[in-house]
């Protein structure tokens, strides 16, 4: 099943199931107010949606504007260095995971625009599986990770490279660099999470690909690491890092320009597309 979020036709906030090309408007049909697809989550658990499965569509894909699939979350936590191609590229030796924080105002959405900030010229791209936490929890083993997971999605992490200095976090928060879509994928849509193929694409050439059987640090451990230090809660976003490739690490170097396309594709999980464009100086 594939969740999504979205607003309808007259711009109303909304989620629903995909159905072919159509969507299943799920905040009309629940009988609690759950305005948004985290509180779905929360309130009811993933598994409630399957209820609603058989229905007939309420709008055409080419009808809604999408909206990143949790574009509210709580946290966005985000591992750095996973793959170790990556690692290599950036001379990473140590053995903990590389944790920051992203911000949900620095979202956007399938199809939407990812904004190449006025004082950087190095807006670099970075393809990443997005884990969606389904339930609380804290000091999470790694042999019950999977319990907590909601689902799964696509994320392109940009990273303004010449804000990157002693760490992360001023070039990972940029309005409109971190992309999310297009949907929500549950677990029994990904039989393996550690299994998947991940392509970028940027203008219609691979930039990056591998798989994710490659992470340094695989998802039960992200979760079970994570959860010692803060409580996982419902609609919360992990993004598990990105494969060697990146811009930065080329000869010569690729960043991402004004009318680029840059997308992200997951085996089971779907393709993430998004447009560049200059922001207003």
């Amino acid at each position: 099943m594939k969740l999504l979020s979205y607003l309808t036709p007259d711009g109303y906030k909304s989620y629903g199931i995909l159905q072919g090309e159509g969507v299943i408007d799920l905040r009309s049909r629940t009988d609690i107010d759950t305005p948004d697809l985290k509180s779905f989550i929360r309130e009811k658990g993933i598994a409630a949606a399957d209820g609603y499965i058989s229905y007939e569509p309420d709008y055409q894909l080419s009808d809604i504007t999408f909206l990143p699939v949790i574009d509210n979350p709580g946290k966005i936590l985000c591992v750095g260095m996973n793959y170790q191609a990556k690692r290599t590229e950036f001379s990473i030796t140590s053995d903990a995971p590389t944790i920051f924080i992203r911000f949900s105002d620095s979202q956007t959405a399938h199809l939407g625009n990812i904004v190449k900030p006025a004082l950087s010229d190095q807006l670099d791209y970075e393809g990443e599986l997005v884990i969606i936490i389904g339930k609380s929890g804290i000091n999470i083993a790694e042999q019950d990770a999977a319990e907590y997971i909601a689902g799964y999605s696509c994320y392109m992490d940009g990273s303004v490279r010449d804000w990157q200095h002693t760490w992360f976090t001023a070039g990972k928060n940029w309005s409109k660099t971190g992309g999310f879509g297009p949907w929500l994928v549950t677990c029994d849509e990904v039989p393996d999470p550690q299994k998947l193929q991940l392509k970028t694409w940027l203008n219609g050439e691979i930039v990056q690909q591998d798989s994710t059987a490659n992470m340094v640090h695989p998802i039960s451990k992200i979760i079970s690491y994570m959860s010692t230090f803060t409580q996982l809660s419902p609609g919360d976003v992990i993004l598990t890092g990105s494969p060697g490739g990146v811009g930065r690490s080329r000869n010569p170097q690729v960043f991402l320009n004004d009318g680029d396309i840059i997308e992200v594709e997951i085996e089971s999980v779907g393709r993430l597309t998004n447009y560049v464009v200059a922001a207003s100086k």
